[in-house]
């Protein structure tokens, strides 16, 4: 059976708060509403969101599938569709070592100056913390196409 992308409902909401807390990424801002998931038999596979911060900025986010499902397409297929439903810039952070992943969608890194003010504001807030895990996250644009 292939998997299906959905809009997330409210009963998925738990669901999403759990994929993203085992992927140890940013548990904040996890409401249902924002999110697409990723379906296979019933089961949710994968997830992912686009925020709006105060600043104007949108934000990929929280893209995640279960660790025995990746490596199947299914975060580039969540990626591709949110993508898809966005006109304007779209910004990331990642981990460092995945901006080779992002490059594909078209992200770009950005340099420090480069960085609109939500995201001034977090990175030295999340390389603060990242250094203790040996974890370097960096920023990343796509322009509207």
């Amino acid at each position: 059976m292939p998997v299906t992308i959905r809009e997330a409902t409210v009963n998925d909401q738990a669901t999403i708060r759990r994929i993203v807390r085992a992927a140890n990424i940013n548990p904040t801002g996890l409401e249902w509403p924002r999110f697409i998931v990723a379906e296979d038999g019933g089961a949710v596979v994968g997830v992912g969101q686009v925020k709006s911060h105060r600043d104007g900025t949108r934000e990929l986010a929280s893209i995640a599938v279960i660790p025995d499902r990746q490596a199947q397409g299914i975060g580039s297929a969540i990626i591709e569709e949110l993508l898809g439903r966005e006109q304007g810039t779209v910004h990331l952070t990642c981990r460092s070592r995945l901006q080779g992943y992002y490059e594909r969608f078209g992200f770009l890194r950005l340099e420090p100056r480069d960085y609109p003010p939500y995201f001034a504001r977090m990175l030295p807030i999340l390389n603060t913390l990242g250094r203790l895990f040996r974890i370097r996250v960096i920023v990343m644009r796509r322009l509207s196409l």
